[in-house]
């Protein structure tokens, strides 16, 4: 038995389950594990954790699977009007999608959910779902293995989370690389993967998780969503969520570019042997502009009426007029009660909680000056 085929027997056997669901998702698979045995450089443990996280997003798969094999109602659940926080990464997005879902009439999907999906959660527990102690044991453990983390992204179990991990059951995902140096499966999924699947695959389980615990803001569910590596496929989200709208944060490249790259080595140090600074730059450098140049090419395309635009700078010294903005742009209320939620979780996240960090960029062979040369075309278009 082969590794991969091992790693299926051992999701088989932790579901009880044998069925996959559509296709799509076995070549993102096969990439990924010939890069993690050839590239990534693992320790002992490090290779331990990949297939441990290989394992579980296969048997989560087959759990949504099982639920749908015996639901079959969950399919006609109605999917309308995402919004879907996109951009690049470090931009302040997480603190913005954060105050977003304070709202209470809409649906977000929380840290929780997708690091155990099933059994889909119900509006009368949703709140008190044992899987939420489960998380938050989960992200101490977390913060004691990437203990600077947590300066970076601001979260806790119950807040809005990237459907990251969902698009990993379709192994079609920027999760991998944060993790791990899996450089030939990064070059495939930027250049050559279709991830239609993939997105057709977060829809699904998307019904399935409002099946029974939907928004209560009108007939359908309000879905606020966020996800920055959306730019990369954006042609490829609007096939499946052709109705979405989007917002989108922006920042100097020069300090997104450095921030990302830090990050990726803090949740990748743990794991390897040796690190490579100089690729976690360059991977990140490619990411930010091959996304920028395709998310511009889009809303060029007639779709820029789509699209709110959200300024990092302006959004830290003062949140409110941003927010105020979108919901009139939205045509929505924000309410009493989402002011409030909102302006309680900014009094209790400072953009300082948990300390800060200065980063030289060329511990990841970064130059700034270059890097705000290089990003020009972005700079200029979004007046950064």
């Amino acid at each position: 038995m082969n590794r991969i085929e091992g790693l299926l027997e051992r999701a088989r056997q932790a579901a009880q389950f044998d069925d996959f669901g559509a296709d799509g998702w076995q070549e993102g698979l096969e990439r990924l594990v010939h890069s993690a045995e050839t590239e990534a450089h693992h320790t002992q443990m490090g290779a331990a954790v990949f297939d441990g996280m290989v394992v579980d997003l296969l048997k989560q798969r087959l759990e949504v699977e099982s639920w749908f094999a015996r639901h079959p109602e969950i399919d006609d659940e109605q999917f309308v009007a995402p919004l879907i926080g996109l951009g690049l990464p470090r931009t302040g997005s997480t603190a913005f999608s954060c105050m977003l879902g304070e709202d209470p009439a809409v649906r977000t999907l929380r840290t929780w959910e997708p690091m155990q999906l099933c059994p889909p959660p119900e509006t009368a527990t949703y709140d008190s779902d044992p899987r939420i102690a489960l998380a938050e044991a989960s992200m101490k453990v977390r913060d004691e293995r990437f203990p600077r983390a947590k300066q970076m992204l601001p979260s806790t179990a119950t807040s809005p989370t990237e459907c990251q991990l969902i698009m990993g059951m379709d192994f079609k995902a920027q999760i991998f690389q944060a993790m791990h140096q899996v450089r030939s499966y990064v070059d495939w999924l930027h250049h050559e993967a279709d991830l239609k699947s993939t997105y057709r695959w977060v829809k699904r389980t998307l019904k399935l998780l409002q099946w029974r615990c939907p928004s209560a803001l009108g007939p359908h569910t309000h879905w606020r969503l966020k996800n920055p590596s959306h730019i990369l496929w954006i042609d490829d989200l609007n096939a499946v969520f052709p109705d979405a709208r989007f917002w989108m944060t922006h920042r100097d490249p020069a300090d997104v570019v450095t921030s990302v790259a830090d990050l990726y080595y803090e949740y990748t140090k743990p794991f390897a042997d040796s690190v490579d600074k100089d690729w976690l730059g360059a991977v990140n450098i490619e990411y930010c502009e091959l996304g920028m140049n395709r998310v511009i090419k889009f809303r060029e395309g007639a779709n820029d009426a789509r699209f709110f635009d959200v300024k990092f700078a302006e959004f830290q010294a003062d949140p409110w007029p941003p927010i105020e903005a979108l919901y009139d742009w939205l045509g929505e209320d924000l309410t009493p009660q989402a002011r409030e939620g909102m302006r309680r979780w900014r009094e209790d996240t400072p953009k300082d909680k948990h300390g800060t960090r200065q980063i030289d960029p060329a511990d990841y062979g970064l130059d700034k000056a270059a890097l705000r040369e290089r990003f020009a075309f972005y700079r200029e278009r979004f007046g950064i």
